[in-house]
């Protein structure tokens, strides 16, 4: 009884989540064929790139799914970051902080690139969420990764589609320097590097708490309190209460990913305290 109870409750995630990736899809085909928005074929560029480096990874490395799925987003962490680092490095260049972070060009501006790397990490993010779901790479019955990948999803298409806050999304990704310090630690952890001594391990919780911090906590608040502060110069309409929702939602998961990240280390520290 328990056991069937189990199954169904890991089958109402699956069908839910699995549902309005269906739906999302289906919006992204249509505003392609049917409106003719042909600059949405990036979203599904990005889809087919990362699933090819999954074929590639299961095909010649490795078919451990956990594994596969975890190198494909340190690949989509390394690039995103790389190419955010580039937007904000340029525009900063070309016009200054003061400039660059005022209301109208966070809302209505594009910095150079940020379109193009906005709908290639929505085509990773629609592929994690498949890969997810067809190999259960989740638990518990509102799995908080398929949850923090549905909001960007409904986040990102929304921008794309408006062509609005396309800037203040490109800053929301800078948390993804912290990811590729997050996918780096399992992808070590499989590989059986575990020594807590480690020189390299220890440079890597380093850096793993110090980006936590700072590109994800910080910047994700920093950015919730700009929409608030400027919030009176929005138009009426559903900009601000999306991006709101969007903040509010990752700023919520980003408490429990910390609290995941000061459990993971410190079962690290007391697992070699054993081993010594």
């Amino acid at each position: 009884m328990a056991r069937a109870e189990q199954s169904n409750n890991s089958k109402v995630p699956a069908f839910f989540f699995g549902a309005t990736l269906f739906l999302w899809a289906a919006s992204i085909a249509f505003e392609i064929a049917v409106n003719g928005r042909r600059h949405l074929t990036v979203v599904a560029v990005g889809v087919l790139f990362f699933q090819t480096a999954n074929f590639v990874i299961r095909r010649f490395i490795s078919k451990d799914p956990l594994l596969v799925n975890t190198s494909v987003s340190l690949l989509h962490s390394s690039l995103t970051s790389a190419s955010v680092v580039f937007i904000l490095v340029n525009q900063w260049i070309i016009k200054g902080p003061r400039e660059m972070f005022s209301h109208e060009e966070l809302v209505t501006g594009t910095w150079y690139g940020a379109y193009w790397a906005l709908c290639f990490s929505c085509g990773y993010f629609a592929y994690d969420q498949l890969d997810m779901l067809l190999y259960r790479l989740y638990s518990g019955f509102i799995p908080a990764i398929l949850l923090h990948h549905l909001i960007l999803l409904v986040c990102f298409t929304l921008a794309l589609y408006k062509d609005v806050t396309i800037n203040y999304l490109i800053l929301s990704l800078v948390c993804e320097l912290h990811s590729i310090f997050l996918h780096t630690r399992k992808v070590r952890r499989m590989a059986g590097v575990r020594h807590v001594n480690n020189p390299l391990v220890q440079l890597e919780w380093v850096l793993n708490w110090a980006t936590f911090f700072i590109t994800r906590l910080l910047c994700h608040i920093l950015i919730t309190y700009k929409l608030i502060i400027d919030a009176h110069k929005f138009d009426e309409g559903i900009e601000l209460p999306l991006a709101l929702f969007g903040m509010a939602g990752m700023n919520f998961l980003n408490v429990f990913l910390g609290i995941d990240l000061f459990k993971a280390f410190k079962r690290e520290r007391k697992q070699q305290k054993h081993q010594d």
